[in-house]
Order: C-alpha cells, then sequence, then structure tokens
C-alpha cells in the first residue's frame, strides 16, 4: 500500500521556481554550455535538483508502539456471517456405486464429488471409515446442502427397488389430494414411487431408493392400505330401465336404503348409460345395501310387464316435464317408470313398465300430461308482429297476465305466430291474438319505396331531424336500412292515409336529390383543417352562407384533396367561387421562414400557459410551429404573409437575445420527495419561483425515479431558488413519516382496484402515499405509506380495514357435469372471465380433464360467490335445453363462409348463441380404399356396405348445437353466406386498366363491394370478367364493374382528344429564351395551356422544330404564346461594350445578385467574357433597342465608380508587406527543455538516459521483480 503525497500551492510554486527558500546556496554541478546559453555558477545553482522536482513518494512509517489507528464508524460495524451448516452422511460398503479402494480420491466417485461442489456451491469433504463405508462432510448453506444431499443419494449411492402389491382401490389414497399425500412420502423417505396409471390392471407399486428408505416406504404404504382395508366397495349390475325402481319417486327410496345401511349408494343418472350401481362403506353396511337392492331388483324383473304407446314427438316434453318432475310425479303416483325415447331420436314409443294392475292408471296419467298441453298458430303478417307485441310488450302483457301458462312465439320473417300452452286456456288466448291482428290489419298499411342508399343520410337529416318530423306530421314508422346492409329497401308503416303521404314526400325529396348536382373541389389536404376551424367554426359559416350546399370532407387518414360539394347547382357554383377565394387567400398566407432557436429557449419562447406565443401569433397574424419536445430540431416555423413572418422571426430573435444571458443549474433531490416540494398544485414551488425574480424551476415526471431538478434564470436569482430548495428538501425529509405494512401479493390488486381506483381514494383522503412492491422486489408482501405521522396514521387505519376485508373470502363447492366443464373454459376461459368481471372478482376453479371430477370450487367474498353459483347454475339449465342440428354446405364454400380470420362465423355465434362446428377437409388427393377380399369363404371378414350417394358427405356437414329456435335461425344465416358467381362482359382492352397499378385497382373494388373479381389470363384473350360474392353484395359489384368500364371507355376517348400534335419552326437560338430560367417560361405555358411542349435533343436532325401535345384549341393557344415570345425576341438587337474586366466581379455581385439586379431592372440580356478569352473586356448586352441604351449607360457609369476605388487598392498595395516576404529573423538557439541537477541517470558511472525498455529501470505493475537490485527510483513497492 503506497501513500499519496499531497501538492500544496506553496510547494508547487517552490518547485516551478526551482528551489526551496532554505537551498539559496546551490550546490554546482557541471553541466555542458550550449550554444547560446552561457553556463555560470548563478545558472547552474538557479536549477532544481531531481529530488526537488520529483520527490519520492513517503514509506508508510511504522506505528509506534501503543498507537492505534482512530476508530471510525466503519471500524465499529459488526461483519454479518453467512449461515452455514454441516452435515455428514454415511454410504455403508455394500452402498457404495464405487468400491474401487485404490482409487479412493481420483477416478468417476471423485469427478462427481467435484461437480456436486459446482452445482450446489456446497463443500464436500470425504473419508474412508474402518468398514470401507464412505462418510461425506457437507457444509454450505441450508438450501445448497439439501441439495447436495439429494445429488449424493443418488449418483454415490447404489439404488435398490422393491414392489409392494397392494388393493387398485387403495392406490388413490396412497396418491391422496392433488398427489399431496405422494410427494409427502417421497419426501420422508427419501425415495421415488411409481403408481401405476388406473387404465393399467397391475396393482404393484414400485419403491426405487435406498435400503433404509425403501423399508420405510413399504412399511408407510402397507399402513394406508390396511386402514383402507376396513372398508369396502361393491359394483351390482342392475338393467338400466330398473334404476327408476331402486332410487324411488324423487330419489326417496334409496334414500332410505343409505338412512338404514349407512352406505353410500351411486346410481348412475338417466343421461349416463351405465348399469353398475356402486355401494361404498363398512363391509357389513355394504352387504346389507346390496341385499336390499337385489332383492328390488330379482322382485321387479319378476313381476314387472311393460306397455308400449305412441305419443307425438312434440308432447314428450309435456310428459317428462320441468327437470323430469313429471316423470317421477307418475313413478310416485303409480309405481310404474315410463321410459321416453332421447329427443335426438325420431321414435314415438313410450314404454310404461311396473305392476300390471298399475299400468291402466300410470297410462292414464301420461295421456293425460301429453294431451295437456296444445300447440296452435295464428295467421298474422311479419310487419305487425311488432304492434302485436306492443311498445316493451304491453300489448302481449296484457294477454300473458291472464293466462301465465300459455306461451307466444314470434318467429321473424314469418307470417304467423306460435302458440304452446294448456288446452283450457290456448281457445281464449287464440281468440284474443285473432281479434288483435284483425283489428290492425283493418286500421294499418305499410309500403316499400326504392332510395338510392346514398341518399338515406339524406333523408334523415341531421340528427334525424327530417325523418322525424315525417314520423310525428303523418303519425306512421318509417326503417331506413343501416349503411351495413347496403339495402336500397325504404319501409314505411302506420295509417293508411299517412303512409300514402309520408311515401309522397320521401320520393319528393328523394327526386330533388337526386336533380341536385355534385361537384368535386381540389383543395389540398394540408388547408383542410384551417378550412374547418377549431371546433369547425369556420365551416360552419360557410354553411350557414350556403345553406343548401352540402360540403364534405375526406377523411385525413385518406390523404385526399378532394372536397365534395353538393346541392342546387348554382348554390354550389357560387359556394365553390367563395370556396376557391379562401383557398387563394391561404396560400398568399402560406408565405414560410425557419428560424434556428437554441432547444432551451423555446419553452420561454411558447411562455406560462403558451401567454408568449400567443401573444406574437395574434399581434402579426401568423402561424407559428415548434418542433415536439422529443425532437432534436432546433429550427421554429413560422408561416403567413411575407411582411408578418419577418416580424414574427424578429420577435423570436429578440427573445432569444434577451435569454442569452441566463443561467442554468441542477440540483439533486431524492425523488420521493418532488411532490411535496412542488405542493398542492404547485403552491409551494410557485411561492419560491415568484420570490427568487421569476425564475423556472423544472421538476422531472412523476415515476421516472430521476432526482435531477433543473432551476434557470439570472445567476443570483438561480442560486437563492437553490439554497431555498435545498432548505425546504431537508425539512421535508426531517419531518416525512413512514410505516410499512403486510399483506399477501394476491391482495395487492385488490387493494390497488380497478385502474388504480382503491388506493387513489386512500390516497386522496389521507394526502399519504402509499407504495407497493415492484416484480423485481423481494419482499412481494411490503407495502410503504409515506407523508406526514397524521397523513400515514389515517392510510394506515383505511389499509387495514381493507386487507381485514380479503382475509374473509370464503370458498365453496358446486357441482357440474364434466360434459359441460369445455363450455365454461373454452376460449380461454372467456364464460369466467365475464363471471368474475360480474361478481366482484370471484375466482372459479374446475378439475382437470383427466380426473372426470365435477366439483367446481368457488372463492370469494359470500354474496359474490351465491350470486355467481346461481348464474352457473342457469347457463347449465341452458346447456341441458340443447339440441344438435346439421347444416349441409359444399366444402368448397366453407373458407368463405368462415370470413376472414372467421370473423362471420364467430358472428353468427354470437347472434344466435349456438355453437357451430365444421367438419375435417377432405383429402382430395388420398387414393379410394380398396375393397376387401373374402377369401376361402371367411365369415369373419368384415365387408363395408356401400356408400349411399344420396347422403352428404361428411366433410359437407357442418354441426350446430344450441336451442332449437336459435339453431334454425343460424343455419339459414349460413346458407345466406354461400357465395354465387356472376359473368360480366368487358372489353379485352380494359382489363389492364380495371386491374391497375399491381392490382390496386381491382384490389379497391374487392374490398368496397366485399366480392372476388377474376380477371381471365392475358393469353386467353377472353371478355368474361367473374364476380364471386354474396348474393347481396354480386348487383352491387357489376354496376360498379360496368360503372368503372364506362368511366375508361371516357378516358380513352379523351386521351384520344388530348393527343393531337402540332409541331411549330423556331430558330434554335430562340430556344434558351423560350425555356427560360430554370423552365420557367415554358413551364407557364405548359400549365396555362394544359400542353405537353417537346423540344428537339442535341442530335435530332430538325433542330428547330418544337413539337405542341394536348387538345387542339389548347396546342394552338400555347403555338400562339411561344410565337409572340419569338416576335419579340426578333425584335431585340446585341450590343457589344468594353467594360474594363477589373470591375467584372462587382457588376456580377455575389452569387451573381448584382447582375440580376441590372437584367430585372433594364430588362435584358447580359453576357459576360469566360475565362481566357480573346479579348477579357467584351461585354454583350441584348434586348430591346431601348433597354439596350439605358444598361450600357447604366454599366458605364459602374464602371467608371468601381474603376476609381480599383486603383486606389492597387497604389496601397505597393506600400504593403507582401506575404512570405518578411526579413529572416535571428536565429534563436534551441530550447534546453526542462534541465534538473542530479539526475539518477547523471549520477552513475554512465552518463546514458535510463533505458524504457528495461524493467529494471521502468518495471511493470504486478509483475515478479527478477532480483532485488537497488533502484535509482526508490525501493520497490509490490
Amino acid at each position: 500500500m503506497s501513500s499519496v503525497a499531497v501538492l500544496t500551492q506553496e510547494s508547487f510554486n517552490e518547485h516551478r521556481s526551482g528551489f526551496l527558500p532554505e537551498q539559496v546556496s546551490a550546490v554546482s554541478c557541471p553541466v555542458p554550455a550550449t550554444q547560446g546559453a552561457p553556463s555560470t555558477s548563478d545558472d547552474e545553482g538557479s536549477l532544481p535538483t531531481y529530488k526537488e522536482a520529483f520527490p519520492p513518494l513517503p514509506e508508510k512509517a511504522a506505528s509506534p508502539e501503543g498507537t492505534q489507528e482512530p476508530a471510525n464508524a466503519w471500524t465499529r460495524i459488526r461483519p454479518i456471517k453467512s449461515s452455514v451448516i454441516t452435515q455428514v452422511f454415511h454410504v455403508p460398503l455394500e452402498e457404495r456405486r464405487y468400491k474401487d479402494i485404490n482409487q479412493f480420491g481420483e477416478g468417476d466417485q471423485a469427478k462427481i464429488c467435484v461437480d456436486i461442489m459446482h452445482k450446489t456451491g456446497a463443500n464436500l469433504e470425504l473419508s474412508m471409515a474402518k468398514d470401507q463405508g464412505l462418510s461425506i462432510m457437507v457444509s454450505g448453506k441450508l438450501d445448497a446442502v439439501m441439495k447436495a444431499r439429494k445429488e449424493i443419494v443418488s449418483r454415490l449411492q447404489t439404488q435398490a427397488s422393491a414392489t409392494v402389491p397392494i388393493p387398485k382401490e387403495h392406490h388413490r389414497f396412497v396418491i391422496g389430494k392433488n398427489g399431496e399425500k405422494l410427494q409427502e412420502l417421497e419426501l420422508k423417505t427419501a425415495t421415488k414411487i411409481q403408481i401405476p396409471r388406473p387404465d393399467d390392471p397391475s396393482n404393484h407399486i414400485k419403491i426405487s431408493g435406498t435400503k433404509e428408505g425403501l423399508e420405510k416406504a413399504k412399511h408407510e404404504i402397507l399402513l394406508i392400505s390396511a386402514e383402507q382395508d376396513k372398508r369396502a366397495v361393491e359394483r351390482v349390475n342392475v338393467d338400466k330401465v330398473y334404476h327408476p325402481f331402486i332410487t324411488g319417486a324423487f330419489s326417496k327410496t334409496v334414500g332410505e336404503m343409505m338412512k338404514e345401511t349407512g352406505a353410500r349408494i351411486n346410481v348412475p343418472p338417466p343421461s349416463v348409460q351405465k348399469t353398475e350401481i356402486v355401494i361404498t362403506g363398512e363391509k357389513e353396511q355394504v352387504a346389507q345395501a346390496v341385499t336390499m337392492i337385489k332383492k328390488i331388483y330379482e322382485e321387479k324383473k319378476k313381476n314387472a310387464t311393460t306397455i308400449a304407446v305412441e305419443v307425438k314427438k312434440s308432447q314428450h316434453k309435456y310428459v317428462i316435464g320441468p327437470k323430469g318432475n313429471t316423470l317421477q310425479e307418475i313413478l310416485e303416483k303409480t309405481g310404474v317408470s315410463v321410459e321416453i325415447p332421447p329427443s335426438d331420436s325420431s321414435s314415438e314409443t313410450v314404454i310404461l313398465r311396473g305392476e300390471p294392475d298399475r299400468l291402466g292408471q300410470a297410462l292414464t296419467e301420461v295421456y293425460a300430461k301429453a294431451n295437456s298441453y296444445t300447440v296452435s298458430s295464428v295467421s298474422a303478417p311479419s310487419w305487425l308482429h311488432r304492434f302485436i307485441i306492443g311498445k316493451k310488450g304491453q300489448n302481449l302483457a296484457k294477454v300473458t297476465q291472464q293466462m301465465p301458462k300459455v306461451h307466444i312465439e314470434f318467429t321473424e320473417g314469418e307470417d304467423k305466430i306460435t302458440l304452446e300452452g294448456p288446452t283450457k286456456d290456448m281457445q281464449q288466448v287464440q281468440s284474443q291474438i285473432e281479434a288483435i291482428v284483425l283489428d290492425l290489419v283493418s286500421r294499418m298499411d305499410y309500403t316499400e319505396i326504392t332510395v338510392d342508399p346514398k341518399f338515406h343520410r339524406h333523408l334523415i337529416g341531421k340528427g334525424g331531424a327530417n325523418i322525424n318530423r315525417i314520423k310525428d306530421l303523418y303519425k306512421v314508422s318509417v326503417r331506413i336500412p343501416p349503411d351495413n346492409e347496403k339495402s336500397n329497401l325504404i319501409r314505411i308503416e302506420g295509417d293508411p292515409q299517412g303512409v300514402q303521404e309520408a311515401k309522397k314526400e320521401l320520393l319528393e325529396l328523394a327526386s330533388r336529390m337526386e336533380n341536385e348536382r355534385t361537384k368535386d373541389l381540389i383543395i389540398e389536404q394540408r388547408f383542410h383543417r384551417t378550412i374547418i376551424g377549431q371546433k369547425g367554426e369556420k365551416i360552419k359559416e360557410v354553411r350557414d352562407k350556403f345553406p343548401e350546399v352540402i360540403i364534405n370532407f375526406p377523411d385525413p387518414a385518406q390523404k385526399s384533396d378532394i372536397v365534395q360539394l353538393r346541392g342546387p347547382r348554382t348554390e354550389v357554383e357560387k359556394c365553390t367561387k367563395f370556396m376557391q377565394k379562401m383557398v387563394a387567400e391561404m396560400v398568399e398566407n402560406s408565405f414560410a421562414v425557419s428560424v434556428p432557436i437554441f432547444k432551451q429557449f423555446h419553452k420561454n419562447i411558447i411562455g406560462k400557459g403558451g401567454a408568449n406565443i400567443k401573444k406574437i401569433r395574434e399581434e402579426t397574424n401568423t402561424k407559428i410551429d415548434l418542433p415536439a419536445e422529443n425532437s432534436n430540431s432546433e429550427v421554429i416555423v413560422i408561416t403567413g404573409k411575407k411582411a408578418n413572418c419577418e416580424a414574427a422571426r424578429t420577435r423570436i430573435l429578440a427573445i432569444q437575445k434577451e435569454l442569452a444571458n441566463i443561467t442554468e443549474m441542477e440540483v439533486s433531490i431524492p425523488s420521493k420527495l418532488h411532490n411535496s416540494l412542488i405542493g398542492s398544485k404547485g403552491r409551494f414551488v410557485r411561492s419560491i419561483m415568484e420570490e427568487c425574480g421569476g425564475v423556472h424551476i423544472h421538476f422531472p415526471t412523476e415515476g421516472s425515479g430521476i432526482d435531477t431538478v433543473t432551476i434557470r434564470g439570472p445567476a443570483e436569482d438561480v442560486e437563492k431558488a437553490r439554497r431555498q430548495l435545498l432548505s425546504l428538501a431537508e425539512e421535508k425529509q426531517t419531518k416525512s413519516h413512514t410505516v410499512e405494512l403486510r399483506a399477501k401479493p394476491e391482495y395487492h390488486k385488490f387493494l390497488i382496484g380497478k385502474g388504480g381506483a382503491n388506493i387513489r381514494k386512500v390516497r386522496d383522503s389521507t394526502g399519504a402515499r402509499i407504495i407497493f412492491p415492484t416484480a423485481d422486489d423481494k419482499d412481494q408482501e411490503l407495502i410503504t405509506v409515506v407523508g406526514t405521522e397524521e397523513a400515514v396514521r389515517d392510510a394506515q387505519k383505511e389499509l387495514e380495514v381493507l386487507i381485514k376485508n380479503l382475509d374473509n373470502v370464503i370458498e365453496d363447492f358446486m357441482s357440474v357435469d364434466p360434459k359441460h366443464h369445455r363450455y365454461f373454459v373454452a376460449r380461454r376461459g372467456q364464460v369466467l372471465r365475464d363471471i368474475a368481471e360480474e361478481y366482484g372478482g370471484v375466482m372459479v376453479s374446475f378439475p382437470r380433464t383427466a380426473s372426470q371430477s365435477d366439483k367446481v370450487t368457488l372463492k370469494g367474498a359470500k354474496d359474490c360467490v351465491e350470486a355467481a353459483k346461481k348464474r352457473m347454475q342457469e347457463i347449465i339449465e341452458d346447456l341441458d335445453a340443447q339440441v344438435t342440428m346439421e347444416c349441409v354446405i359444399a366444402q368448397k364454400f366453407h373458407r368463405s363462409i368462415m370470413g376472414p380470420k372467421g370473423s362471420r362465423i364467430q358472428q353468427i355465434t354470437r347472434d344466435h348463441n349456438v355453437q357451430i362446428k365444421f367438419p375435417e377437409r377432405e383429402d382430395l388427393q388420398a387414393p379410394p380404399a380398396e375393397p376387401a377380399i373374402q377369401e376361402n369363404g371367411d365369415a369373419n371378414v368384415e365387408v363395408k356396405e356401400p356408400v349411399d350417394p344420396s347422403l352428404p358427405k361428411k366433410c359437407d356437414v357442418i354441426i350446430l348445437s344450441g336451442r332449437k329456435e336459435r339453431c334454425e335461425a343460424a343455419v339459414e344465416a349460413l346458407k345466406a353466406l354461400v357465395p354465387v358467381t356472376v359473368e360480366v362482359e368487358v372489353p379485352f382492352d380494359l382489363h389492364r386498366y380495371i386491374i391497375g397499378q399491381k392490382g390496386s385497382g381491382i384490389r379497391k373494388m374487392m374490398d368496397d363491394y366485399e366480392v372476388n373479381i377474376q380477371v381471365p389470363a392475358p393469353d386467353l384473350q377472353s371478355d368474361i370478367i367473374t364476380i364471386t360474392g354474396l348474393a347481396n353484395h354480386l348487383d352491387r359489384a357489376r354496376e360498379g364493374l360496368l360503372e368503372r368500364v364506362k368511366e375508361l371507355q371516357a378516358e380513352q376517348e379523351d386521351r384520344a382528344l388530348r393527343s393531337f400534335k402540332l409541331t411549330i419552326t423556331v430558330d434554335p437560338k430562340y430556344h434558351p429564351k423560350i425555356i427560360g430560367r430554370k423552365g420557367a417560361i415554358i413551364t407557364q405555358i405548359r400549365i396555362d395551356h394544359d400542353v405537353n411542349i417537346q423540344f428537339p435533343e442535341k442530335n435530332d436532325e430538325n433542330q428547330d422544330q418544337i413539337t405542341i401535345t394536348g387538345y387542339e384549341r389548347n396546342t394552338e393557344a400555347a403555338r400562339d404564346a411561344i410565337q409572340r415570345i419569338v416576335d419579340e425576341l426578333e425584335e431585340m438587337i446585341s450590343e457589344d461594350i468594353t467594360l474594363d474586366h477589373r470591375v467584372h466581379a462587382r457588376i456580377i455581385g455575389a452569387r451573381g445578385k448584382g447582375i440580376r439586379k441590372i437584367m430585372d431592372e433594364f430588362k435584358v440580356d447580359l453576357r459576360f467574357p469566360q475565362t481566357g478569352a480573346a479579348d477579357p473586356d467584351v461585354v454583350t448586352v441584348t434586348g430591346l433597342p431601348e433597354h439596350v441604351d439605358e444598361a450600357i449607360d447604366h454599366l458605364l457609369n459602374l464602371e467608371e465608380e468601381y474603376l476609381v476605388e480599383v486603383v486606389d487598392n492597387e497604389a496601397k498595395q505597393t506600400y504593403m508587406k507582401p506575404r512570405g516576404a518578411a526579413g529572416v529573423e535571428e536565429p534563436r538557439g534551441p530550447s534546453k527543455g526542462f534541465v534538473v541537477r542530479e539526475a539518477p541517470w547523471t549520477t552513475g558511472s554512465s552518463d546514458k538516459a535510463p533505458d524504457m525498455s528495461s524493467s529494471e529501470d521502468f518495471p511493470s505493475f504486478g509483475a515478479p521483480v527478477a532480483a532485488p537490485k537497488s533502484s535509482p527510483w526508490g525501493p520497490k513497492r509490490f
């Protein structure tokens, strides 16, 4: 360790002077004299010695006895020791995996130990006992020692295995709930236990591990089995048809048996086709229950007979009753079981099974229940259905309140009403409905009119004003289809007279709109926002001025310049002129100038709340755009009239100039104090800024974690603000109070609330800040509350109450048939997420699929759990009522029906609340299966029946499941999505224009009309274009395609007219003049006359031919314009004048500014000689005679003026010293550099300088030293 020498100001000055005060008498040292530097004793004495100039670093002196280093805060801190434990494991000789005594400490055993140490971080020490057993001492942290122990047992100790046979039904008790018992057993015995799968007939459990572990595991398993031996399970096969007699009506019989015997009897429900009844319990109890069940079974089997009766399929549900209650009532009353065929079966046969003397009574009950309900229908036009129902169902409510058991069903699109209910009530309800229908038909009417969909929104009017007026005036109902239906039918319903009058007015409105004119006005998109104005104020003025004109601006995302005007012809023309005038003014005001301003001054230019920039904008009438804060640009863009822009620029530059004297300072204040320093609504920081002369104090964004606070302003005010901020921060820090709370991490999201609502409420009410741990924090339970003592106390109380409420979460269970589980967990558990959101975050857990358990767990607040259970029960009842239906659609249409990413099928599923399953795709490339060959009359060979060609293919059948009526509606919706194809004849030469550049044209049409358009390949030369899509889209697509064909044909005709060519002869010497500077003149002619003008190429034979292409009248006008220019040029003359070449540069000016000014002022052309010309003084002036004379006079005057200055400058040059011609200075002596006396390289026998390549003279840091030679550089310290 080396010390550091401190160089003070005094010693530094002494070293620079070369001697110390007490060393005035210098020791003389012979120094060779250099040229120009006389060697005197005074000069030598003034040189510093080597030790004075480069003092050696002091050695660390030994501390005198009894002295100690001063104690500091660090020495008082006791080091924290890591918790290290040591454990010893013994491996007997017979269990050692590696028994070679000669190789102890070597070979595979040693490698494994090293690998275990690397893996776990524990330290291993091996030793051999007298009995050749292996002792291993493991040291390290607890988790490392445990990991090492596991590795040692598995890798250094031999593994034995054994099997334990126990009854198969006991295996599940060894596994335990969720495998917890098995895990505990493996951990306790340090073994691996393998239990055969349920489908494996073996009852042997395999155990592997050490001998000691095997014995322990075997003992524990046998104990568990012994406990279960006391219990018994018995399975009795009873024909399914006799199960109702075993269970009894409403499960009374089986309940009584369980109560009497104490055994548990599980009879499969009617929906499960199993004959096995399972009885569990103590052996005696089970035996008693089995005897009772067999007795009932044998008795019924012996005495019961059956009769079969035919009952209409539609009446079966009345025999079954709600949740099967009617069947149970018949069983209870008569003791007869009624067997109903499944709902998916077409059979109408109902079987009654029971005692012969009871069958008659049961048959009477069945017929009574079947005929207790009747289904009938009433004819009623579908458009009248909603009037029959009435507003919010008021009309129907009058009927259903009297007869609540009658169900009335309206089917959309059908002209009938279905009634279902008790026979005694049906006649009365039917007569009431028929009376309502007759009344409505007599006094109501409807009509449909056809109006182009583009006029629908105009008929509706702004906010529905037009259509509501018509509805109120004529007392009718008008249905205008929404835009997405693309329908042109408008339906009017109501009083017959009102319907006719409303129809007349709507048709008049539509007719008026058809006669209106639509005009597209091209306005650059950058002006659209300006024309519209803030909140649409400016465009409102235009619309108020032209109320009959509808003005539509394009969507900003379309980047379109077309503004559409619609209305009466004259009004549209007036509005067009008015808007064109507005645009012209905007173009005039669109002059732009860029001003570079230092980024740090942008905020000052904007001012507080934008006050400065707003003032400049208003007073100069300009638009000022500043770059975004995160942009690196410093340029501010000013737009407006030129003079106004210059005025705004001057003012902005003046602000920057004034601000150039400001100072910026950064202060580091802990980010946790920033909010308290800012104060409520910035009160604290604002008072500091006002007190310190208006300085600006900027705090970083909340949550950024940055401590730097920026202060900007005059230097004195900035320093004053800094002191105040630091003082306030210190005060806040000392008075700040912090409390820590603990809550389970899963509670945090409940405490925070949705969108932080709960925690924000606590913050607002108490003023304290609550900090939750981040994902990176180690302690995930810690919640920190910061603020004043009172605020923290209040927040703590509120949080503790919230945490206590969360601790009252209950857990409840319900049974859900496994067949319904998939519905709840499908689509990533969307149904469960909806339930959780609706019922206060209740967590619903379903068992794993393989477990076949029906137990569902609900966890949450008590009320929420109850409500969620009720909702789930409703869903299950709905699912039980589902049916399955098939819809046959050819497989080739399936992709089209599904729509992009299945969107169409998802919409049908949502609209009709059904499940839709598409079949697997048929492999068209698979070879046909060969028929089975029957050899030697082998009757056991399976012969496949021939497939009926009339039956649909499996790959064409779409399966729907849900309520019957919903499935039927969904089938209709699916069939409506089957695409159809039409052909349209389009001339082949127009196909490429319809396709468009890179297919853009045809792609746009397909997107607009939602169809697929197929254009034939070019080599086919076919005129037929195929359109495929939904039927309701094809007509629009065909019309759109034909409309596009008309447009293209019109464009072809227009192109032919525009291709007229006109050639004029113009002398090539005039071509540059016609073209103009940078093509300005010819470009203007092209724009003015909408033509293309082509000049001859350099190698063209006809150099005097100019070709004009465009409409004939336009080309003639352009020719006349060019001819006028030529006529003017022919009138011009050229004169050569002599101007001294020394003044040419001054006349031309910087970047030709001077010469351009003369040419513009006198309307002439000036040509100066090129470098190296024969006569450098000749200048050519071209133009009209009078202009040429004036320009020559002006040039000669300038020459006379500039020549005077040139002559004066030349005279001065003769007296000036030319560059590089200075006299030769006296030679200076070579610099001696920095010289010292008594240097190490001069004290030895040799006068050589030290060798820098020598490791002795210049040793490397940390390198070993060859020999401890004494060195002139001082003692070595390494």
